[in-house]
């Protein structure tokens, strides 16, 4: 089930994009503009979020509602929108092995003297019209109209508490190294990446299919857990993973001074001395690749990577006895389960 979703999926991304000229006058507005949406859109992804959508309302359908799966594409599209201004925010060059949105358009305005924007002003409205193009793509489901509402309500509602995610992060940066709590760090987690990338999409899906509160709450339980868990795998690779394999540097969350599970056990858990290294490179001041490398070091050293670790194992055994109960299909359980073991190598 999970692999003729995945493939589904595919195939709408890839006629969405064939499509979208002549469902909006974009290319006649500008042909910068659509050529840089579709590039994009068509990257190569994992899809978690579309995926998760159909598996939810899979499990509580008794059929598949026409246009289902390119609804499910609005969240594949709302990530889109967040991936590129997540990457002008964090100043990053890559993404999915290729130039982020903004560097692509400041290397097409390169020769072009006396310009009065940047790539990334292009970008960020760039992600703007990606959002709008996400909430019109929900709307090709063909469901019951209240729940259908209420959907589309938890596909804003992600939109919303994500961005307040990554602005509290933001502001968590601003806080010494040394005051930042575990509760901090779980915050983040579960507003920025937890909620829209599984809680959301799987609730959004199993409500659009007709799950009563018990079990949607028993879903965004599921989700939170999970998310939490991929958050922190997300730490692990993009410290210690090789570039070839993230797509970027595998520095990047060292250098902009993340405020991750890894660091706060790492520095609650080393002597004065890697403390200080700690609190010198975590205080704004920019880092050599010296410094950068040391930190990776300090996290290796401080136990944090096996900490990191066994957390992740115990959110997935919590994950799994939450959803135990859940009265859901068993190939959508079975879905459930395999792309859990995909993303966790389980």
């Amino acid at each position: 089930m999970l692999f003729k979703i995945k493939n589904r999926i595919e195939r709408e991304l890839s006629s969405y994009v064939r499509g979208l000229d002549k469902a909006y006058p974009l290319r006649k507005l500008s042909p910068l503009l659509s050529a840089s949406i579709k590039e994009f859109i068509a990257r190569d992804g994992k899809r978690i979020r579309p995926l998760l959508f159909c598996i939810g309302y899979l499990g509580f359908s008794r059929r598949t509602a026409p246009g289902l799966f390119r609804s499910a594409l609005s969240l594949e599209l709302l990530h889109d929108f967040m991936l590129i201004h997540d990457d002008i925010i964090d100043k990053s060059a890559m993404r999915r092995g290729k130039p982020s949105m903004h560097a692509l358009l400041n290397r097409y305005f390169k020769k072009t003297k006396g310009l009065k924007f940047s790539g990334e002003d292009l970008a960020i409205i760039i992600g703007d019209v990606i959002y709008a193009l996400a909430l019109d793509a929900f709307l090709a489901v063909k469901e019951e109209p209240k729940r259908k509402e209420e959907a589309l309500k938890k596909l804003i509602s992600a939109a919303l508490y994500t961005g307040s995610g990554e602005f509290m992060e933001l502001l968590l940066g601003t806080k010494p190294v040394k005051e930042v709590t575990r509760l901090d760090v779980y915050k983040i987690y579960d507003f920025k990446t937890a909620n829209y990338t599984f809680a959301s999409p799987l609730t959004m899906g199993a409500l659009l299919g007709g799950a009563d509160k018990k079990e949607l709450k028993r879903l965004f339980d599921y989700g939170i857990l999970l998310g939490r868990a991929f958050q922190i795998k997300d730490d692990i690779i993009g410290t210690f993973a090789t570039d070839a394999l993230t797509g970027k540097s595998n520095l990047t969350d060292i250098k902009e001074a993340k405020r991750t599970l890894l660091i706060w056990y790492a520095y609650n858990h080393s002597d004065t001395k890697s403390r200080q290294v700690v609190e010198r490179v975590f205080s704004g001041k920019a880092a050599g690749q010296k410094e950068l490398s040391e930190i990776r070091e300090i996290i290796s050293c401080s136990g944090a990577l096996d900490y990191a670790r066994k957390e992740i194992k115990a959110l997935l055994k919590r994950a799994s006895r939450v959803i135990r109960p859940l009265k859901i299909r068993r190939e959508s359980r079975q879905a459930l389960n395999g792309l859990s073991q995909n993303i966790f190598d389980l």
